[in-house]
């Protein structure tokens, strides 16, 4: 099978309503989208959007149902960012964002005389909590931390969507690699200095995919008609060690300062635990079944695609 694409511009999906649109990932997916001819209704907050956009409001529950009518799927990325350290109040804002715009979503389009085909929510693999060595699938049981009990209760708020019969898709997504956004994007300037290194013991996995992989496998998975939790992950996960290393080699810089646990704890307290320290060894074992092929199955080939570097040297 070949590389798996996003979604063609043909007769079956020709306008798509993403929510989170300005963030990293839904900015990447309107971009590739629009390049294939689909239209994109970006959902922007406030009273008003001009054409094709439309507005709305999670916080007062208000949207503009009138343009969801005419959508063929709705992919719903919105959500507060959680890589800042974690007070009561902050961790209220991360949860209420994703449940209230979840709820308010699949709450409006199960309403609609013309739903949708498809209801695409965000989601992560924190939804599985930090577990050692153990591997994952999407059959594994959720955890029971912050981001556990979070990523559980935004895949719930779409009950709704699913109830009204609509095929609901929830893209549980890993680390995604890239120099414009998310984790990558942090680490470049520090490695680049040559200030880069394992983080805590190192031993913790890190479950990662690239952009351009993330991009397919979403396409392919509307496409698809899969339904339910998909992990958006690459099928080799790496202990944090082994990712210092890789990415130290593709920069052409060392990489020897490394963060102990304490300093992780006194600077970034439990955000850090879960988001640095936790480990996830997590598979896409619904991609691969449904016939998924990554372009970049390593993390060596991913980091070169998507920062430039050409291929890996050979043997």
């Amino acid at each position: 099978m070949a590389h798996s694409e996003a979604p063609r511009p043909d007769e079956s999906w020709r306008r798509i309503a993403i929510s989170g649109a300005s963030g990293f990932l839904g900015c990447a997916l309107a971009v590739r989208l629009r390049a294939q001819g689909i239209t994109v209704q970006r959902m922007r907050r406030g009273a008003r959007a001009a054409p094709p956009d439309l507005a709305w409001r999670p916080e007062s529950g208000e949207i503009d149902t009138a343009a969801l009518n005419v959508v063929d799927a709705v992919v719903n990325l919105a959500g507060a960012p959680i890589a800042r350290r974690w007070t009561e109040r902050r961790k209220r804002e991360i949860l209420e964002s994703r449940i209230r715009g979840t709820r308010l979503l699949a709450d409006t389009v199960a309403r609609l005389d013309r739903k949708p085909r498809v209801f695409v929510s965000g989601s992560a693999i924190g939804i599985y909590g930090s577990r050692g060595d153990e591997e994952l699938d999407e059959d594994s049981r959720p955890g029971n931390d912050f981001l556990a009990q979070t990523a559980a209760a935004w895949e719930e708020a779409a009950a709704p969507a699913s109830a009204a019969g609509i095929r609901v898709l929830f893209l549980r997504t890993g680390v995604v690699l890239n120099p414009a956004g998310g984790a990558l994007a942090k680490l470049l300037l520090p490695y680049k200095l040559g200030l880069g290194g394992r983080v805590g013991s190192g031993a913790q996995w890190m479950s990662w995919i690239g952009l351009e992989d993330w991009l397919n496998a979403v396409g392919f998975a509307l496409a698809a008609n899969l339904a339910g939790p998909v992990n958006l992950v690459a099928p080799n996960p790496v202990p944090n060690v082994d990712f210092v290393k890789t990415l130290a080699r593709v920069l052409g810089r060392p990489a020897m300062m490394p963060l102990p646990e304490p300093a992780v704890e006194l600077l970034f307290g439990e955000m850090g635990r879960s988001t640095l320290l936790g480990s996830q060894r997590v598979h896409p074992r619904r991609l691969h079944e449904a016939g998924f092929e990554f372009s970049h199955p390593t993390l060596e080939q991913a980091l070169r695609a998507e920062l430039g570097r050409g291929d890996p040297p050979r043997p």
